[in-house]
């Protein structure tokens, strides 16, 4: 799903500076940061009228050219915050800037492949541009290539795997153009070889020449190691936002000392 960021916020001097430091050394398009978000919150009011905080106080920073995970336990705000960023929900406080045109990818595939083969799902989206039959092809096969799926173009949809599935959704946001993946627990309901089918594919969009960035909200923590940079989140709020290795011996130490606890 391609979503306009037109109405976002304007870029923000840098939050992190290190991270806008790396991401420009690495010969970014643009020393502003893909994603960010500047003490974000995000409330609701149940049916008795009760204020209910998701999100409190957010603020985040992903570059160009990289991928990275959004993790956390169930019901910390994770994908409240990805729909924040995709302008799906509006913050209660707090400004979102998005660098250049996102694409929200849902965890069910089957929520936005329609069409009835492969070919025919990438393409659908650029229907609304105003391309030569000849572009459109060069740029389905282009997006088809980046995700592994080259060989599949004439595939009916429905015999694809839910990993095969995801894969066409991310190379349709890549034939329009999209330079912000914002992706929605992919591999939650994925096999192993699907699993790495879709993180390999991601993958190779940010290593690609188009400096595409990924932020990928994901419960399964294995996955952290193929990340550039992570963010995790408790109960609303980002509790550590850094280089993958450094989020990694938080969550290593934070295990340690909860088996502590319970060993006495």
């Amino acid at each position: 799903m391609l979503i306009s960021t037109a109405s976002l916020a304007a870029p923000f001097p840098p939050l992190f500076p290190a991270i806008a430091a790396a991401s420009s050394a690495r010969g970014s398009l643009t020393d502003s940061p893909a994603i960010e978000s500047r003490n974000v919150s995000y409330s609701i009011t149940n049916r008795r009228g009760k204020f209910l905080p998701i999100l409190k106080n957010c603020s985040i920073s992903v570059p160009h050219g990289q991928l990275w995970m959004l993790l956390g336990p169930n019901g910390c705000g994770k994908s409240t915050l990805l729909k924040v960023l995709a302008g799906l929900l509006n913050p209660t406080e707090g400004k979102v800037h998005v660098n250049g045109s996102c694409s929200f990818v849902f965890q069910n595939p089957d929520h936005q492949v329609v069409m009835p083969t492969v070919e025919a799902d990438v393409a659908f989206g650029l229907g609304k541009y105003d391309l030569s039959q000849d572009e459109v092809r060069s740029r389905v096969s282009n997006a088809l290539k980046s995700v592994g799926m080259a060989d599949y173009s004439q595939r009916p949809i429905q015999t694809l795997s839910g990993g095969q599935k995801q894969r066409v959704a991310i190379a349709g946001a890549l034939a329009e153009s999209c330079k912000v993946l914002l992706l929605d627990e992919l591999t939650t309901f994925l096999d192993e070889y699907d699993q790495m089918g879709v993180v390999n594919a991601v993958k190779n969009c940010v290593a690609g020449p188009g400096d595409v960035a990924a932020l990928w909200v994901t419960h399964r923590l294995e996955e952290l190691k193929y990340a550039n940079g992570a963010i995790y989140m408790e109960e609303g709020r980002i509790m550590i936002h850094g280089d993958a290795s450094s989020v990694a011996k938080f969550l290593k130490d934070k295990q340690s000392e909860y088996i502590k606890h319970f060993n006495f």
